[in-house]
């Protein structure tokens, strides 16, 4: 880990800040970085080294953590007219995110990892030190919105290009985090963002985006799991308890799966499958016709709130995965528990994923889906 020499110790106390941009190695948060320096804070980048493997290259790898981004990054760096640094967070990311998504795998939960890298490495990790070091925000290129009130406090908003909008993913900021944190991008588009970066004269103005798991390279999350996990020979069910076939490891298995099921022979009524269950107990994964994948109501634990805690019960709109879209919702809180009950059903939601509320444009909170209630199926 490289520390900054003669890093300030105190907070400022006038309109310019000073800035720890976060920066991967593409477009937008380099975009990010350059925005933050016109805007007159004085700013310094950062590169998270997140790979246990610091030689790994882009060949075949579709995250954001190789040695070439963090390269790009320097470059971009370079440009801007930044210092620039890279922190070694692997092992703390290794911790933090990967082994607890092999965890909740092997659990028949199906986490989100890219927000837990926000819970625990962006938005902890990195915040954390860099406040200790004087800093006074992060930036990132998330695409998302801070609106800041008359009484000091801040809202976290959607972006304005809802296909960008990654406030789900950023739902677990509570309002100290929000306090430190900067996202320039949040009133932009994409192309907006790709055609500065060419007028600014970053590289990494046409980089492709990153996506799938950055600790994934190869985007088998199955095979990834079974590395871990091992095989684990168990049965395949129907929702009246019939073996339709077997599997090799029921953490291969995600609510809502249709395709890889290899169970053979077709429904009686000719429909097709789609896993409803996974049990870790017994190494069991049961299939059911597509409406048993609707949703009525959740429960979800862990609730983290955007500033203000919600009232004990009230209206909301929900977004239940990553790239889902919204519903409206009854919310209600009781002893750190979100309850949510669903005006219509959604389906292929499972445990483990995010449940993040919304009051309009503005992120109530998020939490942890326990438990999803659905109405009982039949073969």
């Amino acid at each position: 880990m490289t520390d900054f020499p003669g890093a300030p110790t105190a907070p400022s106390t006038t309109g310019r800040l000073r800035v720890l941009a976060a920066m991967s190695g593409g477009v937008d948060s380099a975009v990010a970085a350059a925005r933050a320096v016109e805007a007159g804070h004085e700013v310094t980048g950062v590169h998270l080294a997140l790979s246990s493997n610091p030689q790994s290259f882009r060949t075949g790898a579709r995250g954001c953590c190789t040695i070439e981004d963090s390269r790009d990054a320097r470059r971009a760096a370079d440009v801007i007219g930044i210092p620039f640094y890279v922190w070694d967070l692997a092992e703390r990311f290794r911790e933090d995110v990967i082994d607890d998504f092999v965890a909740e795998y092997a659990a028949g939960r199906t986490p989100n990892p890219c927000l837990r890298c926000n819970e625990k490495i962006k938005f902890a990790a990195l915040l954390d030190k860099a406040v200790a070091l004087g800093f006074d925000a992060v930036c990132t290129g998330h695409y998302a919105r801070i609106v800041d009130l008359t009484d000091g406090s801040r809202e976290l908003h959607r972006a304005v290009d809802a296909a960008k909008d990654q406030s789900y993913v950023l739902g677990v900021l509570d309002a100290d985090q929000l306090a430190h944190s900067l996202f320039p991008l949040g009133d932009t588009t994409k192309d907006v963002i790709r055609e500065e970066a060419e007028r600014r004269g970053l590289a990494v103005a046409k980089k492709p985006d990153s996506h799938d798991i950055c600790f994934i390279a190869d985007g088998d999350t199955q095979g990834f799991l079974a590395r871990h996990l091992g095989t684990a020979t168990g049965d395949i069910l129907d929702v009246d308890g019939t073996k339709l076939g077997e599997h090799d490891g029921a953490y291969g298995f995600t609510i809502g799966q249709r395709k890889g099921l290899r169970i053979g022979r077709p429904a009686a009524d000719g429909k097709p499958r789609y896993v409803l269950d996974i049990s870790p107990v017994n190494n069991t994964v049961t299939v059911g016709p597509a409406e048993g994948l609707d949703v009525t109501g959740l429960t979800a634990i862990r609730p983290r709130w955007c500033g203000t805690e919600p009232l004990a019960e009230g209206r909301y709109t929900a977004q239940l995965r990553a790239h889902g879209e919204e519903v409206p919702v009854s919310a209600s809180v009781t002893d750190d528990t979100l309850r949510v009950a669903l005006d219509t059903p959604a389906r292929g939601i499972a445990p483990g994923q995010a449940v993040v509320l919304y009051d309009g444009t503005r992120v109530v909170g998020s939490a942890t889906i326990a438990m999803t209630e659905r109405p009982a199926v039949t073969a």
